[in-house]
């Protein structure tokens, strides 16, 4: 699920010998839909109970080059480069997470708790997630915008990226070109995928395959011509208000605590926990996946119905997230929330469909 800031560069990378340990099929063609109808389904605006849209024709005039283009880009033995952006910025979050036992303050506590929740749940799970990637809801403009830039501080990527890279993930979940299947290894599911670069041209194919319904949104356009200003820029914000306690907790432990609570959801949950849902991928639900996410650990409902807004289906699965898309939703900046909980012969048919 997550994904970080992309590089303009990169060198060679050693192959490891997970790399050729995918043992599913990896060809376009699986269970029978073609694939330029099947991998719209997973982020279809409408849901799979309705009509294709104007999506279906951009992403079916892509030719079966592009589209293999793509699966191989994000596939372990993709790509022999590192990014380094990614890498560099990855390591110096955790040195400095490593260095907050001897930086505490309640000052810098309050600042990471509040960050967190906001980056982490708002940010990513509501805005990017649910609303982007899946349109389980609409946000007014003003909501918009703010939860963007929720995202966007989180530090795990520009909006555009992390919405196209999921809902790749989505449309081949646990299949060759899964970006973080951990049929992969465990490892590569958890980080590893996001060290290795994937050069611009093929990243626009992404784009214009999995995104063409949001390549014209101004807000996220400006976002993503100024993303990087805005995770630094929240870094000397809090050094300004508390020097470097709060620079470490707040930015540093806040963004590698929120790095790993969602890259579990990418790797735990394809590996542990239960199933309320017959999927055709390896899907789980984990509750402690879902304290640490906001509730994006009950995986397995939400890749049996990825347009639904709740990703908690049985009352004790609790989700944080949701309650704010039901606060929204009553002022009134939060609209067309898909709430339906569906059963268990929903999922079913959703998973034939697909």
């Amino acid at each position: 699920m997550p994904h970080t800031v992309a590089s303009s560069s990169g060198v060679s990378l050693p192959e490891s010998d997970h790399m050729h340990s995918r043992t599913r099929p990896t060809a376009i063609e699986t269970r029978g839909t073609p694939a330029s109808l099947r991998e719209v389904d997973a982020f279809h605006p409408a849901g799979l109970h309705q009509p294709h849209s104007s999506v279906n024709d951009t992403v079916a005039n892509d030719t079966t080059d592009d589209r293999q283009e793509i699966y191989d880009a994000y596939s372990p033995g993709g790509s022999p480069k590192i990014d380094w952006v990614v890498l560099v910025w990855m390591v110096v979050m955790h040195a400095g997470a490593l260095l907050s036992p001897w930086f505490f303050t309640w000052q810098a506590l309050g600042a990471t708790i509040v960050l967190h929740w906001l980056t982490c749940s708002i940010g990513i799970c509501l805005m990017y997630h649910r609303c982007l990637s899946h349109r389980s809801l609409k946000l007014a403009w003003p909501a918009h915008v703010f939860a963007s830039f929720c995202g966007v501080i989180s530090g795990e990527g520009k909006p555009l990226t992390w919405a196209a890279v999921h809902r790749l993930h989505h449309a081949r979940s646990d299949k060759g070109g899964d970006p973080h299947s951990p049929l992969d290894g465990k490892w590569w599911s958890h980080m590893e995928w996001m060290f290795h670069y994937v050069n611009p041209k093929t990243r626009e194919k992404l784009y214009q395959r999995f995104i063409p319904d949001l390549m014209n949104d101004k807000v996220l356009q400006f976002f993503e011509k100024t993303y990087v200003i805005w995770p630094v820029g929240v870094g000397i914000a809090l050094y300004f208000i508390g020097g470097w306690p709060c620079v470490i907790w707040g930015l540093c432990l806040r963004m590698v605590l929120a790095y790993h609570s969602t890259w579990f959801v990418n790797s735990a949950t394809h590996l542990w926990g239960y199933r309320n849902y017959e999927t055709t991928d390896e899907s789980r639900n984990l509750w402690w996946v879902a304290v640490l996410s906001y509730g994006e650990g009950w995986h397995n409902n939400h890749h049996a119905h990825p347009h639904v807004a709740p990703a908690g289906h049985r009352w004790w699965e609790f989700d944080p997230t949701w309650q704010a898309i039901r606060l929204l939703r009553a002022t009134g900046m939060a609209t067309n929330v898909d709430d339906r909980i569906p059963t268990e012969d929903d999922g079913q048919q959703n998973q034939l469909a697909a």
